[in-house]
């Protein structure tokens, strides 16, 4: 059957999409014909509706349980998805966890929390979603704006993350290149999100230096997502693309 949609029966693993940022990109994939398997942690009902919301619109969805922080339930829900699509064509590492503190008092059990999600959780299903993804495939790890312009204080232990997944893209282009799979980092600005309200406190102080004069969108974010995952992007890897109303400008 002719289509035009750009993502006609790849199979997509976002992590950590029941709500914000991730459903928004798991909506966008699915509407652009994916088949999205999302991950969460602690909130079937939320993801349960972004399936059935995936579904209600014609799309393909599942939804699997998996903290990104327990490297053996990563494992295995990527392998469930191998197991039951035979491949993986899409993989966007989008969970991820915030703790906000001063460096002296940031305690070091969340330290330890945060590294597990938003570095081991991205490196761990990286490296099981490679044993499934051939020629074609794309990855795309979402960082912050952050990395670029660290805009108020507390964040220093989130930045060393998010620095690290941009680190961590820009090593893998080397290795994957050669097999045909392309891999990117977006990075989002002041962005609504249930970690990120844009009525929040910290939005009363960043907003006036976004250049666009809002908050971004889990759309805005999931724009640039679809393009780094279609075929149009092929000749993109290693890219660092900002998404953040010219905050970081």
């Amino acid at each position: 059957m002719h289509t035009n949609k750009k993502l006609q029966d790849k199979i997509a693993i976002v992590t950590g999409a029941s709500r914000s940022i991730g459903a928004a990109i798991a909506k966008r994939l699915a509407r652009e014909g994916a088949t999205v398997v999302i991950t969460y942690n602690a909130s079937p009902e939320k993801a349960g509706q972004v399936v059935a919301a995936i579904e209600a619109a014609g799309g393909k969805a599942l939804a699997l349980q998996a903290d990104a922080g327990n490297p053996a339930a990563v494992r295995a829900a990527v392998a469930a998805v191998a197991e039951r699509f035979g491949r993986i064509d899409i993989l966007v590492n989008n969970a991820g966890i915030s703790v906000l503190g001063a460096p002296t008092d940031i305690a070091f059990e969340d330290f330890e929390r945060i590294l597990a999600v938003n570095v081991t959780g991205v490196f761990v299903a990286t490296q099981e979603a490679l044993r499934h993804m051939g020629a074609g495939g794309r990855i795309v790890h979402i960082g912050s704006s952050m990395v670029q312009y660290a805009a108020f204080p507390t964040a220093s232990a989130y930045t060393l993350t998010k620095g690290a997944v941009a680190g961590f893209t820009r090593g893998l282009v080397r290795d994957l290149g050669p097999k045909g799979i392309t891999v990117n980092t977006v990075h989002p600005g002041p962005t609504d999100s249930d970690m990120n309200p844009a009525e929040g406190a910290v939005a009363d102080f960043v907003k006036p230096g976004i250049a666009v004069g809002r908050y971004g969108t889990g759309s805005d974010i999931a724009a640039a997502v679809a393009y780094l995952v279609s075929e149009e992007a092929s000749f993109v890897s290693g890219a660092e693309l900002l998404v953040d109303g010219g905050f970081t400008a």
